[in-house]
């Protein structure tokens, strides 16, 4: 059995190799076959808990025959905000097919993009999909049904510093900040917009539920006390989550590879540096002047500002996976060139879902 920190460098390693691939590949399409309406939900799912479920089964109560295909991110295992997930992909879709998900496929690296990158590559698997139904979770806000209203009706937004556009008539809709579900959405649309995917009447809005935190069942899992927030958890993510952790992959959300990132800060060349993904000039020439750096405090201190709040933690993600901004771009311009399917219900659901979707470079990942 792997300690984690070995298991987390053998699985960035291996994911390193497969985002290089896959930036080399292009996508094939093909004619669909089959009538079945596609449900397609992004989710991270780290760890899938009521909330996740709520809008799951809300989505399959309005669309009952819907295919619910879940979207879960994907390479390098960090989060949009750089960081860690408290499981592997292939265990946290696992935990979807078994409270109702009927097919998972990967999503984009995310720790390693920037927002509008990864927003871009989740219109363009939904586009993949071709999907007819796309299901949100949102926290009520005043003024932000101004919003809903519009991407209901087709019309994308675009989300501006401290304010909100419609991107047809470039009126402001809402001024001020949202919260990362609700800001989700909005970037959704604009990229969807700009993909030309027509998503009128796709959009499902779903009330977030009360009382779930994913900081606390994170806190809980590191504490040893997954009773203290059981309510939050569906059964089945719970078995899961037990089930990884005596395997010693879970938990993962606080295990980075400092041994690599402070290599890669320390021993490679400027020109290397300032080549990896997110990486900007000021913090590549910090790095340096910096050196040697001797802890992760160091590196983080080197790391110059940025307008998102998880730029620190998205560049420390870029510095462990060693991915360069080429491969991001021809990553994300043939994105997704292959639809990875990750987990399925049953063998009929999949051979129906392969006759609905018009991508037709899948593949079962092994």
């Amino acid at each position: 059995m792997l300690e984690r920190n070995e298991f987390v460098k053998s699985f960035i390693s291996r994911d390193r190799t497969l985002l290089w691939e896959d930036s080399r590949k292009k996508a094939s399409w093909g004619k669909v076959k089959s009538d079945a309406e596609i449900i397609a939900d992004f989710t991270e799912y780290s760890p899938l808990h009521r909330g996740h479920l709520h809008c799951m089964t809300e989505a399959k109560r309005m669309v009952p025959d819907g295919i619910f295909t879940a979207v879960v991110p994907g390479p390098l295992e960090r989060s949009g905000r750089g960081l860690p997930y408290i499981m592997t992909r292939q265990a946290r879709a696992e935990t979807a097919v078994a409270v109702g998900a009927d097919v998972v496929v990967e999503g984009p690296p995310m720790g390693v993009m920037g927002s509008g990158q990864y927003s871009l590559c989740l219109a363009k698997m939904f586009k993949a999909l071709d999907a007819d139904h796309i299901p949100r979770g949102y926290k009520p806000l005043e003024g932000f049904d101004r919003i809903l209203k519009k991407i209901k009706a087709g019309v994308g937004v675009a989300p501006k510093p401290y304010k909100f556009v419609d991107m047809e008539t470039k009126e402001i809709l809402m001024k001020g900040k949202l919260d990362e579900d609700n800001y989700v959405i909005v970037s959704l649309s604009k990229s969807l917009t700009k993909i030309g995917f027509h998503f009128k009447d796709k959009f499902i809005f779903i009330k977030r539920i009360e009382g779930v935190s994913g900081t606390k069942i994170r806190e809980a899992v590191i504490s040893g006390e997954l009773e203290d927030v059981e309510d939050m958890l569906p059964l089945e993510t719970a078995k899961i989550l037990k089930g990884e952790m005596r395997s010693n992959r879970a938990p993962l959300h606080d295990v980075r590879d400092v041994e690599g990132i402070l290599q890669t800060a320390n021993e490679k060349s400027l020109e290397y540096i300032k080549s990896l993904s997110l990486m900007d000039d000021k913090t590549a020439d910090n790095i340096l002047k910096n050196r040697p750096l001797k802890t992760m405090k160091e590196v983080q201190n080197s790391i110059s500002r940025g307008f998102s709040r998880h730029r620190q933690q998205r560049v420390i993600s870029s510095l462990e996976a060693r991915v360069h901004k080429d491969t991001i771009h021809r990553y994300i311009e043939n994105y997704p060139s292959v639809v990875r399917i990750l987990n399925y219900k049953n063998e009929d659901v999949l051979k129906e879902f392969k006759r609905r979707i018009p991508h037709r470079r899948l593949e079962i990942w092994q």
